[in-house]
């Protein structure tokens, strides 16, 4: 009953992520987090845009828990921990700001940095 409620994309990209994780390995998963975050922050920066609070809010909100997810396996051993949670923290900061006082071009930075970085680690494979 709750997909019936839900916009039909939504429902959709949800099972689509759903289906992507059941089948992935630990570097997948940190792919598909860092598609979450450029994904959903696009989104919220269309929806502003487009004067949707509700999407811009479900991006932002997307987002974060996209980001969660990868400091919580984040690997504290690994000599690039530090900076990636370091990024992890200043793009949390950095979303939770626009919670209040929207700013695409912050937003947008944010977006192209984990784009770079998901690009890299999908590169490196």
């Amino acid at each position: 009953m709750l997909m019936l409620s839900q916009n039909p994309h939504d429902a959709y990209r949800k099972v689509q992520v759903n289906a992507r994780i059941l089948g992935s390995d630990p570097k997948d998963l940190v792919a598909i987090c860092f598609e979450q975050v450029v994904s959903e922050l696009g989104r919220a920066i269309r929806a502003n845009d487009a004067g949707d609070t509700g999407s811009r809010s479900d991006g932002l909100t997307r987002a974060i828990a996209a980001i969660t997810a990868l400091e919580m396996g984040l690997d504290r051993n690994n000599p690039v921990a530090g900076a990636l949670e370091h990024l992890y923290s200043a793009a949390r900061e950095t979303i939770l700001d626009c919670v209040m006082t929207f700013d695409t071009g912050a937003l947008a930075e944010v977006r192209s940095d984990f784009a770079e970085i998901g690009a890299a680690l999908t590169a490196a494979g």
